[in-house]
C-alpha cells in the first residue's frame, strides 16, 4: 500500500526531464536511438509544450509530453506525443488523471483540441480513448513510425488511429463529469478479436491479417465521413463504433 498519493505536476528541471526520457526505456523497451532525446522535452516546455510527472514519493512513475501544434486556417492545437505509466500503476486511473491534466492545461490556454495517436489493435487503450475520455477518431495512418524496437508493437507495422479530443464539447464535459451521452445512431461496426495480443507474440501473420482487415474497414468507413464514436468490450472482441460526427 502506497504512503502518500500521487502527485502529478508540471515538468520543467532538467533533472526530472531527464527522468521522464528513462522512463521511455523502462515502459517500452526501446533502443537507445528510439527514445525521444532529453533536448526534445527541453523544447517542449519553451514553446508552449507540456510535460508532466506523476511522482509516488520521489519516484516518477508516469509522464506524458505535449507539443503545439498548428493546422490549415491557423488553428493551434496540442499534440499529446507521449504517455507511458509504470505497469505496477496501471489500471489506478493514474493515465486518466494524467490526460485530464492535459484537458485543463488546453482549456486554460484557450486550446479546443488535443490530438494523439493510438494503435487501433490495442483494445484496452481504445476503450480508454474512446469511452472514459470521450476522443473520437476519424484518421487512419499507416505505419506511422515505421517498425520499431519496442516488444508491445510485436513488430508489426505501426498502424494507427489519430484521437480528437475536443476538451469542451458536449460528449467530453459530459463523459469527464460522469453525466449521461445522448445515443448516436451506429452506421458500423469494426471488430478486433481479443486474441490480438497472443497472436502478436505466437502467430504474427495472422496478426499482420487481422491489422490489414481492419486498416481496410477503419479506411472505408471514414472515406465516407464517418468516425470512431463509441467502443464496447466483450469475451472475443472489442468492437469501434461507427457513426457520424461533427466537431464542436
Amino acid at each position: 500500500m502506497r504512503d502518500s498519493p500521487i502527485e502529478i505536476r508540471e515538468l520543467t528541471a532538467v533533472e526530472e526531464l531527464k527522468q521522464a526520457v528513462d522512463l521511455q526505456r523502462e515502459i517500452w523497451g526501446y533502443d537507445d536511438l528510439e527514445l525521444l532525446p532529453l533536448r526534445l522535452f527541453i523544447v517542449a516546455t519553451k514553446i508552449g509544450g507540456l510535460v508532466l510527472g506523476a511522482f509516488d514519493g520521489s519516484r516518477m512513475v508516469s509522464f506524458a509530453l505535449a507539443i503545439p501544434g498548428l493546422k490549415g486556417g491557423r488553428k493551434f492545437y496540442l499534440h499529446s506525443h507521449m504517455l507511458g505509466v509504470l505497469a505496477d500503476y496501471r489500471n489506478t486511473g493514474l493515465g486518466r488523471r494524467m490526460k485530464l491534466r492535459q484537458r485543463d492545461f488546453a482549456i486554460a490556454n484557450g486550446v479546443d483540441l488535443i490530438e494523439w495517436t493510438f494503435d487501433p489493435l490495442e483494445l484496452k487503450n481504445a476503450f480508454f480513448n474512446i469511452e472514459r475520455l470521450g476522443a473520437i477518431a476519424r484518421r487512419y495512418v499507416h505505419n506511422q513510425y515505421g517498425t520499431t524496437s519496442s516488444r508491445l508493437h510485436g513488430g508489426l507495422p505501426t498502424d494507427r488511429l489519430v484521437a480528437e479530443w475536443w476538451v469542451q464539447s458536449p460528449r467530453v464535459i459530459a463523459i469527464c463529469t460522469g453525466q449521461p451521452l445522448l445515443a448516436q445512431p451506429v452506421k458500423a461496426r469494426i471488430s478486433v478479436p481479443t486474441t490480438i495480443a497472443a497472436d502478436r507474440e505466437q502467430d504474427p501473420k495472422r496478426a499482420r491479417a487481422i491489422q490489414i482487415e481492419v486498416g481496410e474497414q477503419f479506411e472505408r468507413n471514414f472515406q465516407q465521413n464517418l468516425a470512431v464514436i463509441g467502443f464496447e468490450r466483450n469475451e472475443g472482441a472489442g468492437t469501434y463504433l461507427i457513426g457520424e460526427w461533427e466537431s464542436e
